[in-house]
């Protein structure tokens, strides 16, 4: 009862944010807080199971815990051109009805975690460290 809820589809983390009072945060909220907190991964935190934050600090485990859904579709940059080719039809077919996830997780391969990188599934599976992270307005 005292760890992360964890392996929710975004529609149950968006229920749950809604229930709350709350929200999921945008993608560029997420990204934003992390720069503007200096929040950055660090590749001595090694665990295998998500850990809930000690200090109670509301920017703690943003990675290194569970990748947290954000209320934003996976879609490309402004500006992002499709490669010719195979390349740009493996990236074109997964910016399609996916949700994007931020941070890390305990199991993300260090080079993966940092403030830009995305991370997306269907909206309606259940991947692997997918958590919580709500958000509100100011």
């Amino acid at each position: 009862p005292h760890l992360p809820v964890s392996h929710v589809s975004y529609y149950e983390a968006d229920a749950f944010a809604r229930w709350s009072n709350a929200r999921l945060a945008t993608e560029q909220e997420w990204e934003s807080v992390c720069y503007f907190h200096d929040v950055t991964p660090t590749s001595d935190e090694v665990c295998l199971h998500p850990q809930v934050g000690k200090n109670g600090d509301p920017v703690d485990h943003m990675f290194a815990g569970l990748w947290q859904w954000t209320q934003s579709a996976y879609m490309p940059y402004s500006g992002y051109q499709a490669q010719i080719g195979a390349i740009g039809e493996y990236n074109g077919k997964f910016m399609c009805n996916q949700m994007v996830l931020r941070g890390s997780s305990c199991v993300t391969p260090p080079q993966h975690a940092r403030p830009s990188y995305r991370n997306f599934f269907y909206p309606q599976d259940r991947w692997q460290f997918s958590g919580i992270r709500l958000a509100g307005n100011v």
